[in-house]
């Protein structure tokens, strides 16, 4: 069976960065507390995206790649959108512009002398929301959450007087309606707030988008003049289309018609280069808006060449937003201070001196791993760059050596852990260094938060303050001792009342009473999230004893049961997946805990078993896919290929199966001719996967 073959490397980046990514969409769009710039993570995004075109195997279910935002959080009830609030695609600068209009020219077959208008509008940093109106009143309103489900804010959205409770038009309006835009806070009003804040002794607003958010996100305690401050400008109508528009143009004017604010710089620019100029022209204005700004968002113009492009998963194939450059600035990184992550990873942060950057005092900055240090020859007492789109926390660019005191030494990642003082371990082929040791404390408090997650035992009562005076009194020590906590332990911790702890005790005993799935979660295997987790609840159906002083037939069971083959025949679970559970199966010390977890009473309702993926002829086989295809575009048949069982990647070797040539097909397929490897025209593509 041939397969792509990241290294050690790959894959070890592709799971930090699926760690990573997934972890800072919370921040943004939960906790409205984002701590790395739109920059870093736009870098992160890209990262992935290109692992997992160059090895497929390393699209895990579940990617932030494949999905939009973040789940909604608790405390707000449910609204799901009548259609998905997706996310959009970024251009970095011209040439990615130039190179989407040459994407949609050919999915259009639109040839390069006619011109292609696009509605472009600036690229508010504020927060989406959905509002949805019946007979003209309004219902509900709803921010974008994961893109499916979002949070039902009505009641703070009533407060945003650019929000009509009522609109306007009579008759013409459409009886059910869904606008689309984004809520903001203009700077002056994030100014004259802080201002009041600082004078009655409040934490100060971090910055416009956050402190939005913030707002619209309020569960009690209403902030009425913070929302009051803000303002919503309409950007899209996902439902109740009038019958005269024909234009993204047509749409906002409707919108405006009905008593909606619009972005007053909008317009239509009838081709790309008059596209561009107005993108120029917006970044050279930027510091002058009275709105946060971070890029333009352009749109196919026309409604019909909308709906025949479509869209992909996460994104419209008809929108996408150019960000403008980063902004930068100069600080002195005072100290590099070290956090363990759950899985052991040792994470160096850069504190910084504090500086405004765009707007915002900044303080820390990831420096992800040693090799990042050393390429960059980070030092302790360095004058760096840092550069900032919006956010908390900039990204270090690069170091200014002729500002470098005499003295400095370069730094090195420490050999002991510094919470247990463990030996630090870094295998020969990965980037990063852990800390070997399953109970540090960091660790432990780490998987700890993870086990008490809503979407694994949603244990209610054990926050991250109560879980590090847990861990900090030795209460408990592996994460099954929480389960046999008792009341005169808990009395014991600092300000923790009867009730609390009764409250507690009850939460916990709630929580032995779970699935199979949830319970998978709660064990933090790596690349094992809520989708994995089912697949592998429903190919497992339960798990047996694992208890490893069990007899020789019943661990030759385990064995069987946790065989890396059968694992990888699950329909959508892959080989670095497979070895991950695997290998965490195996482990006697997980076996253990596993096993004591049920003993404390953690049990769950058997699951109906489902067949594994049936074999097809392009299952198990490489394809490189180059030139212009005609029916399909790149992605299109890529997911083809990928649902067929098969797998994608960047280069022709000897292990690729079948190289895939549209028109003007270059090196690659020269390539193959000199490999012998097989070549499919379209036609070919199609018949193949249709067995």
């Amino acid at each position: 069976m041939n397969s792509p073959s990241p290294g050690p490397d790959e894959e070890s980046r592709a799971r930090e960065l699926v760690d990573l990514i997934t972890q800072h969409n919370r921040l943004y769009y939960q906790e409205d507390q984002p701590n790395i710039s739109d920059a870093e993570y736009d870098e992160l995004f890209r990262e992935l995206q290109d692992l997992e075109c160059r090895f497929p195997s390393l699209v895990f279910p579940g990617s932030p790649t494949q999905n939009v935002g973040a789940a909604p959080a608790e405390g707000f009830r449910s609204v799901t959108h009548r259609s998905p609030m997706l996310s959009l695609e970024n251009a970095m600068n011209d040439g990615e512009m130039r190179a989407f209009d040459e994407r949609i020219r050919r999915a259009l077959d639109i040839d390069t002398e006619t011109d292609l208008a696009y509605w472009a509008e600036p690229k508010w940093d504020g927060a989406s929301l959905e509002i949805v109106y019946l007979d003209g009143k309004l219902q509900v309103a709803a921010t974008r959450g994961d893109g499916k489900t979002g949070e039902d804010v009505s009641f703070n959205a009533r407060y945003i007087s650019t929000i009509p409770p009522q609109l306007k038009g009579g008759q013409d309006v459409p009886r059910e309606i869904s606008i689309r835009g984004e809520v903001v806070l203009p700077i002056a009003a994030f100014d004259e707030l802080n201002a009041r804040r600082e004078e009655q002794g409040l934490p100060l607003l971090a910055n416009p988008r956050n402190a939005a958010a913030g707002a619209l996100r309020q569960l009690r305690n209403i902030d009425q003049a913070r929302l009051q401050a803000l303002e919503f400008q309409a950007y899209g109508l996902a439902e109740g289309l009038p019958a005269h528009a024909h234009t993204q143009q047509d749409i906002m004017r409707s919108i405006e018609s009905w008593g909606f604010q619009t972005n007053p710089l909008a317009r239509v620019c009838p081709d790309l280069e008059s596209a561009l100029t107005f993108h120029q022209m917006l970044q050279d204005q930027r510091t002058d808006l009275r709105v946060e700004c971070d890029g333009t968002v352009f749109k196919v113009n026309g409604l019909d060449l909308q709906k025949e492009l479509g869209e992909v998963s996460r994104a419209p194939r008809w929108a996408i937003a150019q960000k403008f450059p980063p902004q930068q600035q100069t600080t002195r990184l005072e100290a590099i201070e070290i956090q363990v992550g759950r899985t052991g990873a040792l994470t160096p942060v850069a504190k910084l001196a504090p500086v405004r950057v765009g707007g915002v005092t900044v303080s820390n900055a990831s420096l992800h791993n040693q090799d990042e240090i050393e390429r960059k020859d980070i030092r302790v007492g360095d004058t760096v760059i840092v550069q900032r789109a919006g956010d908390v926390i900039p990204q270090i660019v690069a170091v200014l050596p002729d500002k470098r005191p005499r003295g400095t030494k370069r730094y090195k990642l420490p050999e002991s852990c510094p919470t247990c003082h463990s030996k630090t371990v870094r295998l020969a082929d990965e980037v990063v260094t852990r800390c070997p040791n399953i109970d540090c404390p960091d660790q432990l408090k780490n998987n700890l938060r993870h086990l008490a997650s809503r979407k694994a035992l949603d244990i209610d009562g054990l926050g991250e303050k109560l879980i590090d005076q847990l861990v900090d009194a030795d209460a408990v020590k592996c994460c099954s001792d929480l389960f046999s906590l008792e009341l005169a332990t808990l009395l014991g911790l600092e300000r923790m009342g009867e009730k609390s702890a009764e409250n507690l005790l009850s939460s916990l005993e709630k929580s032995k009473h779970t699935t199979l799935t949830r319970f998978l979660i709660a064990l933090g295997i790596r690349h094992v999230g809520e989708t994995v987790a089912d697949l592998l609840a429903h190919h497992l159906g339960d798990l047996p004893a694992l208890d490893s002083k069990n007899s020789d037939s019943k661990n030759s069971e385990i064995e069987q049961l946790f065989d890396q083959e059968q694992i990888e025949a699950v329909e959508g679970i892959g080989p670095i997946i497979a070895e991950s559970i695997v290998s965490f199966f195996s482990d006697e010390r997980n076996r253990e805990e596993i096993t004591r977890l049920r003993q404390l009473g953690l049990h769950w309702p058997a699951v109906e078993k489902t067949p594994g993926k049936p074999e097809t002829a392009a299952s198990g086989k490489t394809f490189v896919l180059t030139g212009t295809l005609t029916t399909l575009t790149r992605d299109e048949a890529k997911e083809r290929i990928l649902a067929a069982g098969g797998s994608v990647t960047g280069s022709v070797s000897k292990k690729t199966d079948y190289v895939v040539a549209g028109e003007k097909a270059g090196s690659k397929l020269r390539k193959a001719e000199e490999l012998e490897v097989a070549v499919l025209d379209e036609d070919g593509l199609l018949e193949l996967l249709s067995h």
